[in-house]
């Protein structure tokens, strides 16, 4: 029970972090405005996504939020279905339903804006991110780590089920 009391507050205080910092950027840079954080990794470059993640279906902002509530309305039908069994899927849900939250407040009352300002240095053809995005792409990682986890968890009670059954004849 803790371990899901846990998992809520950091999403509230993800949500919280995204949303302060995207402030903090947008009242104290100018778009555009590229500022060194850890030289050489990190840099805080200050732009607007209009679109999704790379910047897909930019500026289709009435397809993006549709397409947001379909894929939290599917976190919580795996919450409700699975999440109740297992930590590790409930923390995956929360941190991809707080950053999707994070995204939406943007794209709502940014006037489709996402504030991005996160740039990784150290691979430079990689996007420029927010606090969302990175809860995003972390809960998606231990989403894919929990199915992985269960594929192999189903396929090795099939396989001692199927030699049971075989030296029971």
């Amino acid at each position: 029970m803790v371990s899901y009391i846990l998992a809520v507050i950091c999403s509230v205080l993800v949500l919280g972090a995204d949303q302060l910092t995207k402030y903090l950027v947008a009242a104290d840079f100018t778009l555009g405005e590229t500022r060194d954080f850890l030289p050489g990794l990190i840099d805080f470059t200050y732009i607007h996504n209009r679109g999704g993640a790379w910047g897909m279906l930019y500026g289709h902002t009435y397809i993006l939020l549709p397409v947001t509530v379909v894929i939290m309305a599917l976190c919580v039908f795996l919450y409700i279905k699975y999440g109740k069994k297992s930590k590790l899927l409930f923390w995956a849900i929360a941190l991809v339903l707080s950053g999707g939250i994070g995204n939406m407040i943007d794209r709502v009352f940014r006037g489709g804006n996402v504030v991005d300002f996160l740039h990784f240095e150290f691979f430079p053809s990689f996007p420029v991110f927010n606090v969302a995005d990175c809860a995003i792409v972390v809960g998606a990682g231990l989403l894919i780590l929990y199915f992985i986890i269960d594929t192999v968890k189903d396929y090795r009670l099939k396989k001692s089920g199927d030699e049971s059954d075989g030296k029971q004849n």
